[in-house]
């Protein structure tokens, strides 16, 4: 006697569970290109542990007078910098700047339309570090701000500004490009850049480079002393560098640049052919 196939018919199920069964399957694809809230807490988290070792220096120093040297100030948010690249550079790109931003979607690496979300988590993430210390330490955050220095100009620290972070912004689109083909090891040179330019370059101008480093500590201290300084020369820097990249080694838009930019969640690469 022969036996019969039993057809299974799936169980229904009601809308709530239907959402929330889409929603784990959503978290479960790592790959899933609407999982653009990953990059966003990377970059929030990136920039908050940057500018918790960048403005946390100044206020140790207020708080504590002789115990933060110079050189210890300027080198931590480097070895900070080193860190976060080394450990989440692949699932948003560790831009933790607006102006590497900019920088990646200029050089076609990265898409315009996610720069306004990535600008917002960096901000966002430089001004709940600076809250936080603010509230730990005891002393304004405008101690952990950039201002530039007593006896000089704000054009001074803006061509200052402008200089560090071309050379900031050149060693990363370089590290990134296929050409050079280094990398997650880009990520010394990124940090090793940071430091250097601080050490020599700090007493003028505090040696940002970074719009959103600054914003933090400025917003929550109410304190936008020559801001401007540190939007304006960080963003000519970038586009400076972006135009020394393209005379080095042509256009980007390859697989090496879109992926060290957009880090490994479906990464877009405008000219999918190109290392």
């Amino acid at each position: 006697m022969g036996t019969e196939a039993v057809e299974e018919h799936p169980i229904p199920v009601g809308p709530l569970a239907a959402y929330e069964q889409q929603i784990l399957r959503r978290i479960a694809d790592f790959n899933d290109p609407r999982q653009e809230w990953r990059r966003l807490v990377s970059e929030v988290f990136g920039t908050f542990l940057l500018v918790m070792a960048a403005a946390g220096g100044g206020m140790m120093g207020k708080a504590f007078p002789g115990t933060i040297s110079h050189s210890a100030a300027v080198v931590a948010p480097a070895l900070t910098v080193l860190a976060v690249i080394l450990f989440m550079g692949r699932i948003s790109g560790a831009h933790l700047n607006p102006a590497v931003s900019v920088a990646f979607a200029l050089r076609k690496d990265f898409p315009w339309r996610r720069v306004p979300a990535y600008v917002v988590a960096q901000l966002a993430g430089a001004s709940l570090a600076a809250l936080i210390l603010q509230n730990i330490i005891n002393v304004s955050a405008k101690y952990g701000s950039n201002f530039p220095a007593h006896g000089y100009s704000d054009m001074a620290a803006f061509w200052m500004e402008l200089l560090l972070t071309m050379g900031l912004v050149s060693v990363i689109l370089g590290t990134a490009s296929g050409a050079q083909n280094v990398g997650i090891i880009g990520a010394f040179g990124v940090g090793s850049y940071i430091a250097l330019a601080g050490l020599w370059g700090s007493p003028i101008s505090g040696a940002s480079m970074n719009p959103a480093r600054t914003f933090g500590p400025d917003l929550v201290s109410l304190t936008f002393t020559g801001y401007w300084v540190y939007v304006a020369g960080p963003l000519a820097g970038a586009a400076l560098a972006v135009a020394i990249a393209y005379v080095l080694r042509g256009p980007g838009g390859g697989a090496s640049g879109s992926g060290a930019a957009q880090g490994a969640l479906f990464t877009e690469a405008f000219e999918p052919g190109k290392a």
